[in-house]
């Protein structure tokens, strides 16, 4: 059934299983107000709604036990939301149905319309899901759970309500794509009908949609439902916009009816000729993509000449490019607008052939070739040739490749808290553009676009994303951070000694990458956090003369409750954060004064007496960082600062910075001492003035190189005519190897000075 015919469905005759009654109920529908009924329209005039258009589709598809379940849901729905009405006055079982005959166009199964017009009666009129699953089935259960909101829980904010409700909805969908399919096709009907609410709650409701559901519908391959989603969040945000495009729209097919007329009967006359049968349909493109073109290309409408295009539909893929070369033949393509991807489908599975020719006058035509099956799913997507199992084997290409992207949901949200950081992963995976690269093997990848290595990593392995290190694009090395193009053949060098950096996170592009980097680097920086924060608290524990105590002594547990603290590990991992002093936890646990809250002149007691120092390695992680304004190096004096949420910070014991922040909080500055086995490759900074003449820099790379060290950061600054000043950024194990460098710079004669960068 097509959509369209769906628009009027809610009204009809009265069916032989509705019972009219009138009685009013005071429970109302939140998403669609089914307050009392406008004055225009009273409850006893309202139009009655009609099981039999429903009826009339599901008999064609379903056997005859089927349908007697849909119209047993129907009876239960019809019973629930008796006496509530929509803002409109129609009864508002009107919307179930509606609903439940989207879905039967796509014929979807017998379970899936139960739950099509069950999908209110949980969030509007609180029946409990342990009843749908004893009367229906757990699977109908289940979907109704996964469409319902989570409107009765409380939460801080609307964003929230709306993220943890959207995180709810799409990891049902994960396990069931059903519910997705009977949601968006609530939110079809709800988008038609929005004329009788207000105009503020209109626009919301549009941007809520072309936010999230237009691109989910997208994403699955239904274009009809986001073409139409698209113009009616279009309609409800900008109605004056609206109204004129569709006006001038309107007038051009008028002014343009000649040249189409032309076009279609050469088309027709050519097909039949090369031995082609085929459909020749013509379309026009969307009023927001009219709209959205005119936008981001800065046109006038006059200037946007591709607003109609013809389809082709033949019966097998050959006669796809056979009739493209009919047509080439035919009118003169245009250089740069030929797309094949029939060869390389989309993510969503569309496959065609486009291609925009010249036609009568001048005028530019796009033209798509596709064979009939490619044709439904073009419209329908996932939802095309449904038949829901539960065995892959029984899934097409499409149908598969969607089921890979709603698991990886599964796998963001299992290393995501927060709903507002899912929903953000997941709308990164929405974006419809995309790239297709290249692995080693030859094995064709989709990205978004704007994708770099780093995403094309993680899409192969976590394990090779978290240990990519470098990247080959077409053979030539290149940063992490380069954006693939389509075609590019990818490579990634990876280390077991790497790690992901929190700079990926500027330039990916992909949910799954961005959930994996953060993943690491929390999971990392907790372990990493227990682990210092241990060895603070140790050192503490010996400063005021008591034993460690062991991990299950009774005390950690009444100090995680008296302090807020869930476990004993994270007691720990704040200490390491920074965000408790490691001198107060211990004095907590002195028999003098158990467990009990420490005075200000205690902690300056504790810290005062503090005087064995922690031992640095310069590679701890990061709990402990040295400090970019002085850069310290083995062998410098250093002090450390405990930092709220950054753990200890090493400076230089004359650092300016920390020498103002530690007259602020002294208690937060502990002794700290290099350790024996320091970490090599430190990066120091200097400042080299040379002489500007040939050949400097490669004279001065090759001194640095010979003295054990490597350049990993250059810029220069000319000062005058004769000289410049170079910004070098090097890797050194020790201030004893840095001096063993700077001696060696200065053989190169066009060295005037070398400064350390402290600040």
């Amino acid at each position: 059934m097509a959509f369209s015919s769906l628009r009027d469905a809610s009204s009809g005759l009265l069916n032989v299983f509705r019972r009219p009654r009138l009685r009013r109920r005071t429970t109302t529908a939140k998403a669609r107000p089914a307050t009392a009924a406008p004055e225009s329209v009273t409850p006893a005039s309202a139009p009655i709604a009609s099981l039999a258009p429903l009826t009339q589709v599901i008999s064609q598809y379903l056997d005859d036990k089927d349908i007697e379940r849909v119209k047993e849901a129907y009876r239960f729905a019809d019973q629930a939301h008796l006496g509530q009405f929509r803002a409109s006055g129609e009864p508002y079982i009107s919307h179930p149905i509606a609903v439940t005959e989207i879905c039967a166009s796509w014929k979807l199964d017998a379970d899936s319309l139960m739950a099509a017009l069950l999908h209110d009666v949980m969030e509007d009129q609180g029946v409990p899901k342990q009843e749908l699953a004893e009367r229906f089935s757990p699977d109908v259960a289940e979907i109704v759970d996964g469409v319902s909101k989570l409107d009765r829980l409380e939460f801080a904010s609307k964003a929230e309500q709306q993220a943890e409700s959207f995180r709810k909805m799409l990891l049902a969908m994960a396990r069931d794509v059903r519910v997705i399919l009977i949601k968006l096709a609530d939110r079809l009907h709800n988008m038609r009908t929005l004329g009788a609410v207000s105009a503020e709650k209109r626009r919301r409701i549009a941007r809520e949609t072309m936010e999230i559901y237009t691109p989910i519908a997208h994403r699955l391959g239904l274009n009809a439902v986001y073409r139409e989603l698209q113009d009616l969040c279009f309609q409800a945000n900008y109605p004056n916009r609206y109204d004129v495009i569709k006006k001038a729209v309107l007038t051009a097919r008028g002014n343009r009816r000649e040249v189409l007329g032309k076009i279609t009967d050469a088309v027709k006359v050519a097909l039949p000729a090369a031995g082609i049968e085929a459909d020749v349909s013509g379309r026009e493109k969307s009023y927001y993509g009219i709209y959205k073109k005119m936008l981001e290309q800065k046109k006038s409408f006059s200037d946007v000449l591709d607003i109609y295009g013809f389809r082709v539909v033949v019966h097998t893929l050959p006669e796809c490019y056979l009739a493209l070369g009919t047509l080439h033949q035919l009118y003169r393509p245009v250089p740069g607008k030929f797309k094949d991807y029939i060869a390389i489908p989309k993510l969503n599975g569309y496959q065609s052939l486009h291609t925009t020719l010249v036609g009568p006058y001048g005028t530019p035509v796009e033209f798509q070739f596709r064979t009939r099956d490619m044709d439904r799913v073009a419209e329908e997507g996932v939802a095309a040739h449904w038949l829901y199992k539960n065995d892959d084997a029984s899934l097409n290409t499409l149908q598969k490749r969607t089921h890979q992207w709603l698991q990886s949901l599964l796998d963001i949200q299992s290393q995501t808290g927060d709903s507002g950081e899912f929903l953000e992963h997941v709308k990164v995976d929405l974006f419809p553009d995309a790239v297709y690269v290249f692995t080693p093997q030859g094995k064709i990848v989709s990205l978004p676009r704007g994708a770099t290595p780093v995403d094309f990593a993680y899409s192969i392995h976590t394990d090779i994303g978290n240990q990519a290190i470098a990247s080959k694009i077409n053979g030539e090395f290149s940063p992490l951070r380069t954006e693939l193009k389509s075609g590019d053949a990818v490579e990634i060098i990876t280390s077991p000694a790497s790690r992901p950096s929190a700079q990926w996170l500027n330039y990916v592009r992909t949910g799954r990458a961005r959930s994996e980097i953060r993943h690491y680097l929390r999971t990392v920086k907790y372990e990493e956090s227990v682990a210092f924060g241990r060895r603070l608290l140790s050192q503490a524990f010996d400063q005021i003369g008591l034993v460690y105590p062991d991990d299950n002594d009774p005390n950690w547990e009444k100090l995680a409750k008296s302090s807020g603290a869930a476990s004993r590990e994270e007691i720990l991992a704040d200490i390491g954060l920074g965000k408790r002093l490691a001198a107060v936890v211990a004095r907590r646990f002195a028999p003098e004064n158990s467990i009990v809250a420490t005075t200000a002149a205690a902690v300056d007691e504790i810290t005062s007496a503090q005087a064995t120092a922690v031992l640095v390695h310069g590679n701890e992680g990061q709990a402990v960082q040295l400090a970019t304004c002085c850069g310290p190096l083995p062998g410098d004096a250093i002090i450390g600062g405990i930092r709220l949420g950054h753990g200890l910070v090493v400076h230089m014991a004359d650092c300016p910075v920390a020498l103002r922040q530690r007259a602020k909080e002294p208690e937060r500055w502990i002794p700290v001492a290099w350790a024996a086995d320091t970490a090599r490759h430190l990066n120091c900074r200097l400042d080299v003035t040379v002489m500007n003449e040939r050949g400097v820099l490669g004279r001065l790379a090759a001194e640095i190189t010979d003295a054990g060290s490597n350049i990993t950061h250059l810029t220069m600054q000319e000062e005058a005519a004769a000289t410049g000043l170079l910004h070098l950024t090097v890797q050194v194990d020790s201030r004893k190897h840095l001096a063993q460098v700077i001696r060696s710079m200065r053989h190169v004669p066009q060295v005037q000075k070398i400064v350390r960068v402290k600040g």
